[in-house]
C-alpha cells in the first residue's frame, strides 16, 4: 500500500504536544499491520469546525478528543450517542462514509479498569473526590455498573449537586463537603467500597504535586483507591492508600482502556492491549528523561496528567 493511500486517525485538542495518544495508538495500529497513522491536531478553539469538517474526508478513520473541545464537537458532529449525551461530552469520532458519529469512552475506561483490576462495582458504595468533568464520566460508569451509591464529596456543594441528573433514577447519588472537619466526611469515606479521585491533586509537575485531597488515613484495608490522574502513576492519594492497606489503581489504565475502546471503534480489531501499555509507559519514561521540569502533561478528562476532565487522549 502506498503512503497516499494509509488511513488516518486524528487527536484534536489544545495543546497535544505533550500527548502520549499517538504513541500507544500507532503502536497498536503497527502491531496489527493496520495502514493507518495517528495524527496530533493542535487546534485552537477558533479553528475546532474546520477540523471537525476534515474529518469527513476518505482517508479519515475518526478522532479523538481531548481538552479544550470535547462539549465544542459533541455540537459539530452529526450523531452523538446517548452515551456522549448523558456525559455532556465526547471523546471518539467515527467517519461512517462522511457521516460522523461520536461517543465518550472515558465511561468503557474506567469499566474496563475495574474489570481488568477483579473489582465488582455492582452494589457497591462509592465516594467520589471531585465535580468536574471527569466526574461526569465517573458517575455514568457507576451508574452503568450498577453501585448502590455514589457520595460526590467536592468543596462546593453547588458544583457537585450539578452531577445530580447524571444518577437518574437507579443510583443513590449524594454529596458531602471535601472537609475533613466535618462529620459526614469520615462517615463518608468509612462506608465507601470504592474511593476514586478525579481531580488533578498529586499530579507531577501541577500545583499540588506532593498533596492528597484526604488525609493519610482516609483510605484502608478492605477499600480500593482508583485515581484518576496518571503521572506520576503512583500519586500520594495512591501510596497512602497502598501503604494503609488498600487496593490502589493507577490512571494510566484508563488512560488506555478508553484508548482501546476507540481503537476499536474505528478498525473494528481488537485492541492489542499489552503493545499499547507497554508504548505508553515507555514514552512516559522517554518524558520523564527529556524534560524533567515540563509542567505540562498530557491529559485524555480536564486535567492535565489526569485521565482528562471528561474523556482521555
Amino acid at each position: 500500500m502506498s503512503p497516499d493511500s494509509r488511513k488516518r486517525i486524528a487527536l484534536l485538542g489544545h495543546p497535544v504536544s505533550h500527548s502520549i495518544s499517538p504513541r500507544f495508538q500507532q503502536a497498536a495500529l503497527d502491531a496489527l499491520g493496520i495502514a493507518a497513522t495517528y495524527e496530533a491536531w493542535d487546534t485552537p478553539p477558533e479553528d475546532v469546525p474546520i477540523a471537525v469538517e476534515r474529518l469527513r474526508s476518505g482517508d479519515l478513520l475518526g478522532a479523538n478528543v481531548t481538552v479544550p473541545h470535547k462539549v465544542a464537537v459533541m455540537r459539530l458532529v452529526d450523531r452523538p450517542d446517548a452515551l456522549a449525551e448523558r456525559v455532556g461530552a465526547v471523546n471518539t469520532v467515527v467517519n461512517r462514509n462522511g457521516l460522523l458519529e461520536a461517543t465518550n469512552t472515558d465511561v468503557a475506561g474506567i469499566l474496563r479498569t475495574f474489570e481488568g483490576a477483579q473489582v465488582a462495582l455492582a452494589g457497591k458504595q462509592i465516594a467520589l473526590i471531585g465535580a468536574g468533568g471527569a466526574a461526569r464520566a465517573v458517575v455514568v460508569a457507576m451508574r452503568q455498573a450498577g453501585a448502590a451509591r455514589v457520595t460526590i464529596v467536592n468543596r462546593t456543594q453547588a458544583r457537585a449537586e450539578e452531577l445530580a441528573p447524571l444518577g437518574g433514577d437507579e443510583l443513590d447519588l449524594r454529596f458531602a463537603p471535601l472537609d475533613p472537619s466535618d462529620p459526614t466526611f469520615r462517615s463518608t469515606f468509612d462506608s465507601a467500597d470504592v474511593v476514586v479521585q478525579s481531580t488533578s491533586v498529586g499530579m507531577r509537575h501541577g500545583p499540588a504535586e506532593h498533596d492528597s485531597p484526604v488525609p493519610d488515613d482516609a483510605i484502608g484495608e478492605g477499600q480500593v483507591a482508583f485515581d484518576l490522574v496518571y503521572v506520576p502513576e503512583a500519586t500520594p492519594f495512591l501510596r497512602n492508600a497502598s501503604e494503609h492497606g488498600a487496593v490502589a489503581i493507577g490512571g494510566l489504565d484508563m488512560l488506555v482502556h478508553q484508548g482501546a475502546a476507540s481503537f476499536e471503534l474505528w478498525t473494528g480489531r481488537k485492541a492489542p492491549l499489552e503493545v499499547m501499555f507497554q508504548a505508553a509507559r515507555a514514552a512516559l519514561a522517554e518524558r520523564e528523561r527529556s524534560t524533567p521540569g515540563s509542567g505540562s502533561e498530557d491529559t485524555g478528562p480536564g486535567t492535565s496528567g489526569a485521565a482528562d476532565s471528561t474523556g482521555g487522549a
